[in-house]
């Protein structure tokens, strides 16, 4: 049986491609590469001649569209055969360096990147001249609004997320550290120089301000100086917000809207950014304003006259700045956390290195390697439990942060009236070791009652941030306390009779008030009495200067209410009387914070007044009877004096039934524009204290 015929299939021409072997890749690579750095040379020496073409010709293939539209073969040849001439380009080939700087490098392959990284280190190695060209390029990487939003999508389809390109610059930054150990005195004016602009987007400040911050873990360097510029941006930001946050969002229709959930710039992709709401609409027309030299211009808006402009008092934009300062504590508190030792002795939590890039091509392999620099910082481990650690100095960043911080207090924070959130990032840090707490209580006092050349109203300013600490840090325990009002009574009594030191004395007398009003139970032994150093308080509650009508009349009240209630004495008659043409103000640095994403690194450490208050409830109601006839034959005899509020009748008042008492007057002490200036006795006004823009 004949097998059935195949049918004769048609004809087919196959034609078979040769498969290139490695040694044939790396022969072709190096034949492209040997073309690529002839056209160099000629391109140079031509340039030389005073003939250009040639090396404008090399200038254009650096352009972006020409960049992005080549293979990445083509582009990393490019760039390493240009390491083998970089002691050539002289500022006569400024123009070539130009356009190697300007390339958008940062979102081409990896391998491309390591070799632009290599080619950067090796130029400003040969010509430091181009250094603090390159180092603004990094620097402006680092901003939000990057020279990349405006790459055409078509030449470069695929997407780049901006922690790649964050993670690029620092990639490069550190190598340049690495092999130049003078950058940092180049680095530091141009990191400031491109600080955004307090008017830019919430986004705009946390991007610049996290890679600065990132920037300060591998150089140490300018660590010091990045938490001051940061700190100083923040305090432009505070002064604005002088309103009450809970007054900002009863006048809005939606007011959580400022503070809805956020996307993550650094997981976002270049030009595909939703449009950002919460800029100035005056400052954001023109790429001019995205820059602001914070070195040498200072950051004041100016009107039509040429005259700095006044506050703004309207809601969207107040709402607009307590989301950028929210937003700049809250990334400060988690770097300042970093430093904070875990139980296991190692600082916690620390950072994962950056991916590796791709081994450089054999022709490099030679050339300078380095180590990558670390990726952001995750975030803090719970508030709560943080505030409980208690690290030791041996803690050498955290030691560093708070010397920083302790410095830039004393000659900017402290002079800065009207700050009322920037100073809890030193409130938060003393809080982790008891060393901090006494060093910064120490330097206050130090500053308000021995500095006697320091001026009137920088030491008043001191004495009110003593009794704002002292009263509301939890962590300062009663044995501090007591020794803090020790040093206060002794003070004051040497100083009764001193007309000349009236403005400290009544910030001095304001500030013991305020303690004893939230700390009175710390002030008694354990048989009721209360520690020697208040018998020094009657010579001065009589003293000539007359505290209780000079002091706040807020602060005067509710001394006398607690000085009453817990039998320290009766001194409402002493509040009667003329007072000084402007009352000392009831400025308390240290206020209930409400900023409502960074306040839970405050509110496990901070002393509110519900927790110390005084009952003014008795449960037996011929008590009642007795206790409101006696105030009311006080209040009789007390002709021409202040009022005193019966604690009982706020009590009966209140809507909810809880107990005001003095919590409501307390609650009412805040910094506000109502408030003046702090004034000398009766001397009138002093100088007020720095306003900054």
């Amino acid at each position: 049986m004949q097998s059935p015929k195949r049918q004769a299939s048609p004809a087919v021409d196959v034609v078979k491609r040769p498969i290139a072997t490695n040694s044939r890749v790396k022969q072709d690579e190096k034949y492209r590469n040997e073309l690529f750095l002839a056209a160099i040379n000629t391109a140079l020496q031509t340039k030389s001649n005073g003939v250009p073409d040639k090396f404008n010709e090399l200038v254009r293939e650096l352009s972006p569209s020409n960049v992005c539209s080549r293979p990445p073969a083509h582009v990393r040849g490019f760039i390493q055969m240009l390491c083998h001439v970089v002691s050539r380009l002289d500022r006569t080939h400024s123009t070539l360096v130009e356009a190697l700087v300007r390339m958008p490098w940062t979102v081409l392959d990896a391998a491309i990147v390591k070799s632009y990284t290599v080619l950067m280190g090796m130029l400003l190695s040969a010509r430091p001249e181009y250094l603090s060209l390159v180092l603004s390029m990094v620097a402006q990487g680092f901003t939000y609004y990057s020279t990349l939003d405006t790459l055409d999508p078509t030449t470069n389809p695929v997407p780049v997320v901006r922690s790649v390109v964050y993670d690029r610059l620092h990639y490069l930054l550190n190598h340049l550290l690495s092999i130049i150990p003078t950058l940092p005195s180049t680095l530091m004016p141009l990191l400031s120089r491109h600080f955004p602009h307090k008017r830019q987007s919430v986004a705009a400040q946390s991007t610049y301000i996290r890679n600065l911050l990132r920037i300060s873990d591998y150089c140490p360097e300018v660590s010091d100086r990045i938490l001051t510029t940061i700190i100083d941006r923040a305090i432009t930001i505070d002064v604005e917000i002088q309103v009450e946050l809970d007054e900002l969002e009863a006048d809005e229709d939606e007011p959580d809207e400022i503070f809805a959930l956020e996307v993550d710039p650094f997981n976002t992709v270049f030009g595909q950014e939703e449009e950002e709401e919460d800029s100035d609409d005056d400052d954001s027309d023109g790429d001019s304003d995205i820059l602001s030299d914070l070195s040498s211009e200072p950051d004041i808006d100016l009107d039509d006259t040429g005259r700095p402009e006044a506050i703004h008092t309207d809601s969207r934009h107040i709402q607009a700045m307590v989301k950028k300062l929210d937003t700049i504590l809250e990334i400060m508190f988690q770097h300042l956390m970093r430093s904070v030792p875990s139980s296991d002795g190692d600082e916690n939590p620390q950072p994962a290195p950056l991916p590796e890039l791709p081994p450089l091509p054999s022709v490099l392999g030679s050339l300078h390697t380095f180590t990558p620099s670390p990726s952001p910082p995750p975030g803090p481990p719970d508030a709560a439990r943080a505030s409980k650690q208690r690290p030791t100095v041996e803690s050498p960043s955290l030691q560093a942060n708070f010397n920083a911080l302790i410095a830039f207090f004393d000659r900017t924070i402290l002079l800065t009236f009207k700050s009322r959130y920037t100073q809890f990032i030193l409130f938060w840090l003393t809080s982790l070791d008891a060393d901090f707490a006494d060093i910064y209580l120490g330097m206050l006092i130090e500053r308000a009652l021995l500095d006697d050349n320091a001026p009137p109203v920088t030491r008043a300013t001191a004495a009110l941030y003593i009794g704002s600490f002292v009263s509301r840090a939890q962590f300062v325990e009663r044995d501090e306390t007591r020794r803090i009002v020790g040093v206060l009574c002794d003070w004051l009594s040497a100083h009764v009779d001193d007309e000349g030191s009236a403005q400290v004395f009544y910030a001095v007398a304001q500030s013991l008030f305020i303690i004893f009003c939230f700390r009175w139970r710390e002030l008694q032994d354990a048989d009721g009495k209360w520690i020697p150093a208040l018998s020094l308080m009657h010579d001065v509650l009589h003293a000539p200067l007359a505290p209780l009508r000079m002091c706040s009349r807020d602060v005067s009240m509710q001394f006398a209410k607690v000085a009453q209630i817990t039998n320290f004495a009766y001194v409402h008659h002493l509040l009667k009387g003329p007072s000084a043409e402007a009352e000392l103000s009831s400025f308390f640095p240290f206020e209930p914070y409400r900023l409502p994403k960074s306040k839970r690194f405050v509110e496990p450490i901070f002393r509110e007044w519900a927790q110390v208050k005084v009952g003014g409830d008795s449960d037996d109601e011929d008590e009642e009877e007795d206790e409101e006839e006696e105030e009311d034959e006080l209040e009789e005899d007390l002709v021409g004096a202040i009022p005193v509020v019966s604690m009982r009748k706020l009590d009966e008042d209140s809507s909810d039934g809880e107990t005001m008492g003095l919590g409501f007057s307390l609650d009412k002490m805040s910094i506000s524009p109502l408030h003046g200036p702090i004034v000398t006795g009766t001397a009138g006004l002093a100088s007020p204290l720095q306003l900054r823009p």
